[in-house]
């Protein structure tokens, strides 16, 4: 079993991600660390958790962890994962992992003097219904690619959400951009070459609330919108040339819609609809990332280089942001 620790109470950890971990066959939360003992404490006894720092950095010298999960703003991120690997810990961390590409490089030295794993936290790399649409487009089920489309959007206006605080790294791009790109990455195995983008900011918080954006992979392109002040919605469709595929709740798994793959030909008069049941992607995330961990096969997690990758694709579409015309990636 792999014991994690918990840097932080935030809440996408109390609800989502320690409530998989309980429930996984080979990993076991064993601490929890808050800059405030209380929140620790109260956190721990909610799950069970034999330890509580009233720290950060004690957690990280205990003896109790061996790998570390991290859910702090995303500002945070670079620093607390390599002060956790510098410990000796495996490091799963939320997305994104960095806001530049090139902080990337530091996590990777971090990895190799330290010899951990350290994974960004893609649930949908890990979940069936992403695994289908990859399996599909590599059988050529709708066969040449052509164009791939997305959108994912939330309407947060509170100003003391992390997501409209420039400082943590807030913006619709680190947070749901990221998704569109991960997704079409790894179910094509693609990447892309050059960016055009549009992007609105918030004139009181400063952040990036409406960005869309065209990229040429060379033999299909990718276009998608993303939006932290529009009502709810996730959709991505795959479009070839002699058929389409359609992923619904593609980001969220069974919190915004059925978890469903939907294939339809040419004629657009047949379709399959594939459908998943409880797909528990936080489990299948840190499942994998013990399993990794425990076996030594670091192949079947996100790696930093992957992620590397994507935050090339988040710098370049800001950069196009700020011009007309095509942006290198």
């Amino acid at each position: 079993m792999l014991r994690f620790g918990i840097l932080s109470t935030a809440k996408i950890g109390r609800d989502l991600v320690v409530p998989a971990m309980q429930d996984a066959e080979n990993c076991v939360v064993t601490a929890v660390a808050s800059r405030d003992l209380t929140k620790a404490r109260a956190m721990a006894d909610r799950f069970s958790v034999p330890y509580a720092f009233g720290s950060y950095e004690e957690m990280l010298a205990s003896d109790t962890i061996d790998a570390v999960y991290i859910p702090l703003p995303t500002a945070q991120h670079v620093e607390w994962t390599i002060k956790a690997a510098d410990a000796g810990k495996h490091v799963l961390c939320e997305k994104p992992i960095a806001l530049k590409a090139l902080d990337i490089d530091q996590l990777i030295g971090a990895r190799e003097r330290n010899g951990v794993l350290i994974s960004e936290a893609f649930m949908v790399a890990y979940t069936p219904v992403w695994h289908k649409v990859r399996a599909l487009l590599a059988d050529r089920a709708i066969g040449k690619l052509r164009h791939v489309q997305g959108v994912f959007t939330y309407f947060n206006r509170d100003p003391g959400n992390m997501r409209n605080i420039p400082e943590l790294g807030g913006g619709g791009l680190p947070d749901i951009g990221v998704y569109p790109t991960i997704a079409t990455r790894f179910a094509t195995g693609a990447e892309p070459q050059r960016v055009q983008a549009i992007i609105e900011r918030d004139p009181e918080f400063g952040t990036d609330i409406y960005s869309s954006i065209k990229a040429d992979f060379g033999s299909f392109e990718l276009s998608f919108y993303i939006s932290t002040q529009m009502a709810n919605r996730q959709s991505m469709v795959f479009h070839g040339t002699e058929g389409f595929i359609e992923v619904r709740s593609p980001f969220n798994a069974d919190r915004w819609g059925a978890e469903e793959v939907e294939l339809s030909n040419q004629s657009h008069n047949q379709s399959q609809v594939f459908r998943f049941q409880d797909s528990r992607q936080y489990r299948r995330e840190v499942e994998a990332f013990a399993s990794a961990v425990l076996s030594g096969d670091h192949s079947q997690v996100v790696s930093l280089e992957s992620s590397r990758a994507n935050q090339r694709f988040i710098d370049a579409i800001y950069r196009a942001g700020e011009k007309d015309g095509w942006e290198a990636v």
